[in-house]
């Protein structure tokens, strides 16, 4: 059984439990806080970031999202997710880097820091101008999902791939955390709507971290 190595708020962990869950790939959570720096952990991963994917009985390790994701892609066929044509599989590519790195750098990434781990782990209070600068900077990206969902049936194309998986993993973490305001987007609230009806979405809605709570329409199905 594999043993995911990963801490709730982690977008990049959520994207690999999306695609394990659609490809009916069985696993156990194991919870790391990369911030504690363990040296077991460490040990499996020296970058020192979640995901880490373990089959101690295979001998099998695995880190970083997108590496992980391409292996499953190239090890099971039920669900493919990089699929298509070569021009329609380099889109779904170019989109997973931008929610993975753009999207993650803008918006999630400084929302985890004010809102996660200045208070978990400096004891600090938020700066509310950064939080206010990463939900303007949502804004932008929202913007442009509705642009590809009036454009096309799913994000990439006209099925659902990585580049769905990937976004819907940043923007579960920032609405957690509040940092989504989603008037105005209409479009991206109801395609955020049918990925959050859906099986594999299920379980990261009902998980919480401690301390931290979301706002009231976060696990909210129609929400």
């Amino acid at each position: 059984m594999w043993r995911l190595h990963q801490f709730p708020l982690c977008p990049f962990s959520r994207k690999v439990r999306l695609l394990m869950s659609e490809k009916g790939i069985g696993y156990d959570l194991w919870r790391e806080n990369p911030w504690e720096e363990n040296d077991e952990f460490l040990s499996l991963n020296p970058a020192g970031r979640t995901p880490v994917l373990h089959d101690p009985e295979k001998n099998i390790i695995l880190a970083d999202s997108r590496a992980i994701c391409e292996y499953f892609e190239e090890t099971v066929q039920k669900m493919p997710m990089i699929n298509g044509t070569v021009t329609g599989r380099a889109e779904i590519r170019r989109l997973i880097a931008l929610f993975d790195e753009n999207f993650y750098h803008d918006v999630t990434a400084p929302l985890l820091n004010e809102k996660m781990r200045k208070r978990l782990v400096h004891r600090q209070p938020p700066d509310s101008r950064a939080i206010r600068e990463a939900m303007k900077m949502a804004h932008g990206h929202l913007d442009y999902i509705d642009y590809l969902i009036d454009t096309r049936p799913w994000l990439a194309g006209s099925t659902m791939s990585m580049a769905d998986l990937a976004a819907a993993a940043q923007i579960s973490v920032a609405d957690y955390l509040g940092g989504i305001d989603w008037t105005g987007h209409e479009q991206t609230r109801g395609w955020y709507a049918v990925f959050k009806s859906r099986p594999s979405f299920r379980p990261l809605l009902s998980e919480r971290m401690e301390v931290i709570q979301p706002p009231a329409h976060y696990g909210d199905i129609d929400g």
